[in-house]
């Protein structure tokens, strides 16, 4: 079987720019593929194309192909407002500008403000340069304008595309992906056992997303792993003939867990450790603090990267809300997004509580703690909040 890598672990790289500035032909023209259409009609590309590649020198990638940001009426809103939640979630932005470009800057300047906000470093490419003369002159006006020097690119003759792939390779390689989930807490040889309910949110036969990555990174290690249900650990211990070296836990079963959990052995969970490798883990720690002081009534948000049918004891429609409504009371007034919806207004809230975010990049956790942090909203994540709520936060570990 055919196993690719997962999206949230490919760097996703958006291509932004007005309508028929030739965003789709770059598109193709990048990955040899016809994956988008192209044509002079405006407004062709409605919603956001996304596409799978192995870059040479950055390896797994996703293009996402935007619609142009200049079209005002009523459905080009929402077309810009879906170009508006993928800018959140890439890595790095391909700024096009088309070489006959003949009308104003004001819509590349906001969305330049846009991504400087964000933090996303942003290539700018001037394309359709086979169509010009003077391309020098285009360039200049470029970098006048935007700050950053333009990239000429033909999709036509294929012109100036190995230039730029070799300037995203060069900008994802300083990205400071965080590629090492256990980082500091075991080592080549070490004993790690991991204790994987299979319920409801791991169908039969699979294992959940958290669950395989961490796997796949402790075998790399050259780690000895071992893996029970919680219902086997007694009788797993007890088959050791030493404690091990960290138990990697599901973050619902803590409370049944860390009684069992022997004093030498070190205790963290799957989503404690995405909370380092998906986003700020002393960050999420310290928003943690607030559960010790949130009112009966306070305002809590919950968010989910998955977009699914709530099932029976989803944990984060169900199970969580449940802990916390045993802490604070049925007073407590909690909302819950999912998928990309994110409220751009935080302030109402008393406390973000973020998933573990297996299925969103590292770049989109961050972006969504740098907007809490701006409006001095605290942000946890699920096994944080979790270890916090069972009173154990002190117990678990997390890499430095």
């Amino acid at each position: 079987m055919k196993q690719e890598t997962p999206r949230s672990n490919r760097f996703h790289i958006g291509i932004f720019g007005q309508t028929n500035s030739g965003k789709s032909s770059l598109l193709n023209a990048l990955v040899g593929q016809q994956v988008a259409i192209v044509s002079d009609v405006a407004g062709t590309t409605t919603d956001v194309v996304q596409k799978n590649m192995e870059l040479p020198g950055v390896g797994p990638c996703v293009f996402l192909d935007t619609a142009g940001f200049d079209d005002h009426t009523e459905l080009g809103t929402l077309r810009q407002e879906q170009s508006r939640k993928a800018a959140m979630r890439v890595d790095l932005a391909l700024f096009v500008v088309s070489a006959v470009k003949q009308d104003g800057w004001e819509e590349e300047l906001r969305w330049k403000a846009l991504f400087d906000r964000l933090g996303i470093p942003v290539l700018a490419v001037l394309t359709q340069c086979d169509r010009v003369n003077d391309e020098r002159a285009l360039l200049q006006a470029v970098g006048q304008t935007l700050g950053i020097q333009a990239i000429p690119v033909s999709a036509k003759t294929g012109c100036g595309l190995n230039r730029l792939r070799g300037a995203i390779a060069s900008s994802l390689s300083a990205s400071g992906e965080l590629d090492d989930l256990t980082g500091s807490l075991v080592h080549e040889g070490d004993t790690v056992l991991l204790v994987m309910p299979q319920d409801i949110q791991a169908p039969k036969g699979r294992l959940i997303l958290p669950q395989v990555q961490t796997i796949r990174n402790l075998l790399d290690k050259k780690c000895l792993v071992m893996s029970c249900t919680a219902d086997s650990l007694p009788a797993m211990l007890s088959a050791l003939a030493a404690p091990p070296a960290l138990m990697i836990t599901d973050s619902q079963v803590f409370a049944q867990v860390e009684p069992l959990c022997p004093p030498e052995t070190r205790l963290t969970s799957f989503s404690v450790l995405f909370a380092r490798h998906k986003g700020d883990i002393h960050r999420f720690v310290a928003g943690a603090a607030a559960l010790r002081r949130l009112s009966p009534s306070a305002h809590i948000l919950i968010a989910e990267a998955c977009s699914h049918v709530p099932q029976n004891e989803d944990i984060g429609r169900v199970k969580l809300p449940r802990l916390l409504r045993k802490r604070f009371g049925e007073a407590l007034q909690i909302d819950i997004v999912s998928g990309n919806d994110f409220p751009d207004d935080l302030i109402p809230y008393d406390l973000i509580i973020h998933c573990g975010a297996c299925m969103f990049t590292r770049r989109h956790v961050l972006g969504r703690v740098a907007r809490a942090v701006a409006q001095n909203v605290p942000v946890t994540n699920y096994g944080i909040a979790i270890a916090e709520l069972t009173g154990i936060l002190d117990r678990v570990v997390y890499p430095d």
